[in-house]
Parts: structure tokens; sequence; C-alpha cells
């Protein structure tokens, strides 16, 4: 009663400032890395988030960038708390990636988490969690497809010091080299890591001191308590049941076969809890998900569905509980492969919490996002010097919502658009590769009153022998599924032309060696909302012109007619062909 009637007589504008300032300082975590980072997967595609913990490990601030690493940050900070507790220092920085041993999500996300004292007192934590080029293992890019264990795909890093008392540790610095196929970037982006983190750690401090430590942590406290009250408020508006849903994969890396991911959502007043019971055993492969990458994607999930100006930090999980059996593809026993979990089955277990909170509130429901089909190409270039290249890692596209047509070439949903598409221009120039095409993929978009977002046209020449690896799902199946009257979005492909003219299929999950080679994907489309017959033909005219639709799928599933100029919609013969594709359908 005390705590909540303290909580209660905070300054409701110091307690916003206080959490715009936290977010800012987030973001200023972000920009220091985007500028200073090494691999153009931070510089470029951003792969990477920041955040800020207060001092019991809660995550009182994200910054807006990928929400599959951001969701489970505490588990990290708490693990740190855990094992150095009272040992923690002005000065020490600490590091870690295992998901059992030291709260990660998976391998090739490394946790950089640097402790902030104000007058000697522990006050929080400035982090930033980023997925490394290379972490060793069994294939070069920190993805091996034909892992069966986690040793296979990396090292793996419990809670270890860094730096202590300001210096770095050159002992455990050489191992960390010793460990990667790219040191010559791994030294420069842990270095704009640890930049980051201190950058943010002497924002955050200079906070406090202007608070007086006391009530900044009263305001830290009381961010984490407006969270939980503000998501309780939504959950609430919900009507209580029990809600339950699946969604699926259809391989487990090296057989065809459907893996499911099923959930029972039961809320109850204001409260809410996910519940995994049933849900497929972990799989041989390397997307069996780990609990705090689960937790990511449960938090993914609730924070897209419900009101998007709800605050985004750790109090807003408190009023969910969770319930992921060990030993299923939710919660898989330590040693399991894990490294593509954070994309599948992150995916699965997005869609069917989706599926569950759309019977709740079906206005809210969204179409699905298509899965994405990407690879790495790992070769030398022509000084020796080992290259990590990473294929179309944005390139799927979302699905559609009630009022707004899905976005393109957006990528997996588990970044929520977070992870950008880098600039072609600039990998021309650090990598021995010539982009041949990537733009829209023409009828890859579920049809619907809100088209998908499109999928993504994708051809690339590696110029040098190199080894693939591939991941692709969406490949069988339209996994951008429509909903309300949408139609679904197409499927993807993905193969290796080779200088000869032959083209080969490539594997959904495998290791190829080549010469020179073209890498051709065709992303697949997110779905549709609503009957495509209800689209306004401006739209379907705008699309058709952009290269989206074909003027097949613009007459025959929409039921518009264009001008004979291409221009304008011709409104006449518009009408008549809908009001017979209407006849035709009932």
């Amino acid at each position: 009663m005390g705590a909540e009637s303290k909580i209660k007589k905070l300054d409701p504008v110091i307690l916003a400032l206080t959490q715009n300032r936290l977010d800012h300082i987030s973001h200023q975590m972000g920009w220091v890395m985007v500028r200073t980072a090494r691999s153009p997967i931070f510089s470029q595609a951003h792969d990477f988030s920041c955040f800020i913990a207060g001092p019991t490990g809660e995550v009182v601030s994200q910054a807006d960038g990928i929400p599959i690493h951001t969701g489970s940050g505490g588990f990290g900070v708490r693990a740190i708390l855990r094992d150095f507790g009272e040992e923690l220092a002005e000065g020490d920085v600490y590091l870690l990636n295992d998901p059992w041993e030291a709260g990660g999500n998976h391998l090739p996300d490394w946790v950089i988490a640097r402790p902030i004292f104000v007058d000697g007192q522990m006050v929080g934590l400035t982090c930033n969690r980023a997925h490394q080029s290379d972490i060793g293992g069994g294939a070069a890019g920190a993805y091996n497809p034909a892992a069966t264990d986690a040793w296979s795909e990396g090292v793996r890093l419990p809670v270890l010091k860094l730096v202590e008392a300001g210096k770095t540790r050159q002992d455990l610095w050489k191992l960390l080299m010793l460990n990667t196929r790219t040191p010559h970037l791994q030294d420069g982006d842990l270095r704009a890591m640890l930049g980051s983190t201190r950058i943010g750690m002497e924002r955050v401090a200079a906070l406090v001191e202007e608070l007086g430590v006391e009530t900044a942590m009263d305001y830290f406290t009381g961010v984490l308590e407006h969270a939980d009250r503000s998501v309780r408020s939504e959950i609430a508006k919900l009507p209580d049941g029990i809600y339950e849903a699946e969604d699926r994969s259809d391989n487990d890396c090296f057989e065809i076969r459907d893996v499911t991911v099923r959930v029972r959502l039961t809320i109850k007043g204001d409260h809410m809890t996910v519940d995994f019971s049933g849900t497929d055993d972990q799989i041989l492969g390397f997307k069996n998900s780990s609990l705090g990458n689960t937790y990511s994607a449960i938090f993914t999930a609730l924070a897209s569905f419900l009101d998007p100006n709800l605050p985004h930090n750790e109090g807003a999980f408190r009023c969910v509980d969770v319930i992921a059996p060990i030993g299923t593809i939710v919660n898989a026993n330590e040693g399991a492969p894990t490294t593509m979990c954070t994309v599948f089955f992150a995916h699965e277990i997005i869609h069917a919490v989706w599926k569950a909170l759309a019977q709740a509130d079906p206005e809210r429901g969204c179409a699905g996002w298509a899965k994405n089909v990407f690879g790495i190409s790992v070769g030398k270039e022509k000084s020796g010097r080992p290259f990590v290249f990473y294929h179309g890692a944005a390139a799927a596209g979302s699905g559609a919502v009630e009022g707004r047509d899905g976005f393109n070439q957006i990528g997996h949903v588990c970044t929520l658009g977070g992870l950008t598409m880098p600039n072609v221009e600039v990998y021309e120039q650090l990598y021995p590769v010539i982009f041949r095409r990537q733009e829209f993929r023409i009828d890859a978009a579920g049809s619907g009153k809100y088209r998908g977002g499109s999928g993504c046209d994708y051809e690339v020449d590696i110029l040098t022998p190199a080894t693939h690896s591939f991941r692709g799902e969406g490949l069988n199946y339209e996994t951008g599924y429509g909903i309300n009257g949408g139609g679904n979005g197409a499927p993807g492909r993905m193969h290796l032309r080779h200088g000869d003219g032959q083209t080969e299929e490539a594997p959904k999950f495998g290791l190829r060696r080549t010469d020179a080679v073209r890498f051709v994907t065709q992303s697949p489309g997110g779905g549709g909302y609503g009957p495509p017959l209800e689209r306004d033909p401006e739209s379907v005219l705008r699309d058709w012109r952009d290269g989206i639709i074909s003027e097949g799928v613009m007459r025959d599933i929409y039921g518009v007619v264009a001008s004979f100029d291409g221009k304008s919609v011709n409104r006449e013969k518009t009408e008549d062909l809908r009001a017979q594709l209407l006849r035709a359908e009932t």
C-alpha cells in the first residue's frame, strides 16, 4: 500500500518527461552504434537494439530497434545481477550471449551491459544487444543450418566481465577475436557497442543527478508502474474468455513435416495468460526457441496488437503470465540449436498469439506477414580477407490491417520494420558482388480491400567462389494469409543460377559451395484484409502503375479497368466489371 501511494504522488509531467528522456537516450545509443560500427549489418541493416535497465534489472526504456531483441532484455541483466550482485563496480562492463546460462535469446546476439553509478550507488545499466557477423561454429555468418546442437552454432558466453575498472581484459578480448572468422569487423563492432553504452551511461547519470538519486529511482519505478497500469487498462477492454490458435512451420530443417506452435490465451479482467501447452516438442534443427526469445515474440505480438502508444518497457509485461513447457519448440532444453529462432519460430509464435487476440477483437486483426527467404554467402576477397555477405534480410511483405495496406519489402515480423534494406551501392563497394535486380515482385501481395505488402525480386551476382547458407520458409505454401475476405500472398522461391546457365533450386535450409554464381530469390507477399472488390479503384490503379500488380490481377481480382492511356480509372467499365464479378461469386 505504501509503495502504491508513493507512486501515485509522482508528478505526472515529470514522469512523462523521465520516460521520454530515457527513450531519447536509448535512441542516442543507437545513433552512436550506426555511426561507429564496422559491419554493414549494423551501419546499414541496423540489426541491434539499445535499452536501459533499472537497478533491479527491469528494462525501463528501449529504442524502437528490433523488438525480438528487447522483449527479453531484462533476462540478461538479471543474470548479471545474479552472478555479480554486490561485485558490480564503476568502470566494469559485462558481455553475454548464452540463452540458458546468461538470459540470451540466441548465440549471435551479444549483449554489452554497463552499470551506471551515481554517488556510489548503482542506479541502472545501459545495454546494447547486437547480432554479430560471425561467432565461430560450423558455418560462417553465425548461422549453421546443419547444426544439431548449440556447440555447432558458435561460442557460448556466460556473463563475463569484459572491462574491469575501465580497462579492457585483453585475454578475453583475444579469445573473442580468435573465435570469429571476421575479427577485422568484430573488433570495431565491439568497440562501437562499448561506446554506445558509455554514451548512454553518461546521459542516464546526468538525468539521475538532476533529479537526485532517490527521486530518480522513484520515477524509474514509476515508469514501470505506469506501463503496467496502461497495459492492464487495454487488456480489460477485451472480452474475458479463452482463445486458442496455432501456427506452423512445414519443416524441422532436415525433413518436410509440420511443426506446430499452439497457444491458449486466457483473458480475465486486466490479466492475460499465454499458455503454449500442446506445442510440439523441440526439433533437431536450429529453429528451437529459447525462453527469452519466446518472451520477446509474445511482447512483439502484444505491443503491435494493443495501443501502439503504450509504453514499451518491462512494466508492460507484469500482467502477462507465460506457460512455456520445457522441451518444446518454445522453450528448448539446454544445448539445443537455436540460432534461427529469432526469425522462426518467433514468426510462428507471433502469428499464433495474433490469431488468438483477433478472436477477442476481430477489428484489430492483422493479416499474415510473409516469411522470409534469404541466405548468407561467405568467401574470400581478392586480398584473401574473408567476407560474410547477408542477402536480402528485409524483403518480405507485411500483412494488411483495417484501414492500411501491408508494407512492401519490410522483412520478417519479428523486426516490425526495424531491420532495414541495406544500400546497394555501399554493399557493392564492400563486397565482391553486383546487384542485378531488387524491385517489387509483381502479383506477390495478397489481394484485399487493403492489400498485403509486396515481396521482392532479388538477384545478386557473387563474383568469387563462396559457400552459401540458406534459410527459407514460405516456399511450399502461403504464409501471408488473408483475413476477413482478403487473399493470401504468394509463396516464395529461391535458387542459384550458375555461369553455364543451369539453375539449381536452393535448399530451404542447407549449405552449398559454388564458383561465382547468381543468387536469385522471390520473397513472399503479405496477406490482404477484406474483399478485394471493395478496394478503392484509384489505389488499384496506382498499384498497377507501380508494378505491384499486373493488369490481369487489376482486372480479374479487383475488377478495375484503366483508361486507354492508363492514367485514370474507367469508372463505367469498372462498375460493370465489379457487378459481373460479384454475381459470379454468389
